[in-house]
């Protein structure tokens, strides 16, 4: 059918909570509709022409931020550690590998989550799932279980702010690489992986000095700033409406709530209505793929998202697990590159490695994320395709959510500091010590 940004009303749309209020939800949405948009279509573009350069195998994709951000947690400081915590990364991936890092954030906007049941019983009580605050709310009553749809307009004004905010860090001096240094947190500092960080940041010192020496400027804007872009799941598909724009200059239309959006693992049904409202946007597109992904499946969310074949327009996500990746991903990378489409491969070795310790925590194993992204990598190269990227739930606190690591987690250890409200992640010494170990792989 012709697309519109209400087209995905037509068809059944999975995971999407019951509001209990038309409509209310109806005024919310044309307020939503009337706001300023969060980002600029122009901004979308330059994203898509960056991800063209993974296609091409010459950049690197690091997507990483929140499980899920709160309205609770919402806090100057945390969105400056977050940041600090992605842009060691990037400057370890792209020192160590020699391709740029494209940075994209799980953040202003990551509101959302899909759950395994939509509704959850305690004592024989049964009430909605917590689908994340721009939804409903984490304790378990009647009130804060109620989807209620003007956190939708909360979930706007956070996501401006933070915006905002990281637009200042990024633009305003903090992300200059001359401050590389000052980006080592204390409690990471002290650890190995700070060590080795702090001997690679004044290596970097040491070259820009050498390069003002010989008369060489360092005046560039990639010296001063960084490019950072925004993304989140596009959950809920009457907010993601209600921030469509069309564009003056080209008169396509963007999901302006953010410069990349994906689809989960649980929404990517072909006849489904994210894939609708997906296909349309001009932003790239993301889409979660786990381990039951056909090659029939794969190669039809590549005709539906990217019919043009736009270089940077599609990235797949993998979510394989790690004793499986090695399995499950090389017909999928062979499908698709016999089949001519223009994809960046990206790893997400948190979703698929989740399980319940015995302290009763949800929780990852670091060895098991790291196993996973070797055996990406090691599909890529039998397949001989470019391992394009990692997405990572991270936290720029020092929080005790995944087991392992250089100063290794242990199960006794996650109560002490598991903050999360969803999904567990990695802190800062885990996250550079991933970063590490990757820049090893992609020199290889």
């Amino acid at each position: 059918m012709t697309w519109n940004p209400g087209t995905w009303r037509q068809l059944p749309a999975a995971h999407q909570p019951e509001w209990p209020d038309a409509a209310e939800l109806e005024q919310v949405e044309q307020e939503l509709a009337s706001y300023p948009p969060l980002v600029f279509a122009g901004e979308a573009r330059n994203l898509t022409d960056r991800l063209a350069e993974v296609c091409d195998g010459k950049a690197f994709l690091l997507q990483a931020g929140d499980c899920a951000e709160s309205f609770d947690g919402f806090d100057a400081n945390a969105i400056r550690e977050k940041l600090r915590v992605i842009l060691q990364m990037a400057v370890v991936l792209t020192y160590s590998s020699g391709v740029p890092a494209v940075k994209v954030g799980r953040i202003a906007g990551q509101f959302a989550k899909p759950r395994s049941s939509p509704t959850e019983t305690v004592d024989g009580t049964e009430l909605p799932s917590f689908l994340g605050h721009m939804v409903n709310d984490l304790p378990f009553s009647e009130g804060d279980r109620r989807p209620r749809p003007e956190r939708l307009l909360q979930a706007y004004n956070q996501s401006a702010s933070t915006l905002n905010l990281l637009r200042a860090f990024t633009r305003g001096g903090f992300a200059d690489l001359h401050r590389v240094q000052a980006w080592n947190q204390e409690f990471v500092a002290a650890s190995p992986e700070g060590k080795r960080y702090e001997h690679l940041a004044t290596e970097i010192d040491r070259a820009l000095r050498f390069m003002e020496a010989t008369g060489l400027s360092s005046n560039h804007s990639e010296i001063h700033e960084a490019d950072f872009f925004t993304s989140h799941e596009a959950l809920i598909l009457q907010y993601e409406e209600a921030l469509t724009r069309q564009d003056s200059l080209t008169d396509d239309w963007y999901d302006c709530s953010a410069h990349m959006v994906w689809i989960g693992e649980r929404t990517r049904q072909l006849d489904g209505a994210h894939i609708e409202f997906m296909r349309g946007v001009k932003n790239p597109i993301g889409c979660k793929i786990g381990p039951t992904a056909t090659t029939d499946e794969v190669l039809g969310l590549c005709e539906a998202l990217n019919p043009d074949r736009t270089p940077g327009r599609l990235t797949f996500i993998t979510r394989m697990g790690a004793t499986t990746v090695e399995e499950k991903l090389p017909p999928l990378l062979e499908a698709v590159k016999d089949s001519g489409h223009p994809v960046v491969w990206a790893c997400d070795p948190m979703h698929g490695n989740t399980f319940t310790s015995e302290s009763g925590h949800k929780t990852r194993h670091f060895d098991d994320v790291m196993t996973e992204v070797a055996g990406f990598f090691a599909a890529h190269r039998t397949a001989g395709t470019w391992p394009g990227g990692i997405h990572i739930e991270l936290t720029g606190d020092d929080v005790t959510e995944c087991l392992g690591g250089g100063e290794a987690v242990q199960t006794a250890d996650l109560g002490k500091r598991y903050e999360t409200m969803c999904d567990p992640r990695l802190n800062g010494r885990q996250a550079l010590d991933l970063a590490f170990q990757v820049a090893e792989l992609l020199d290889h």
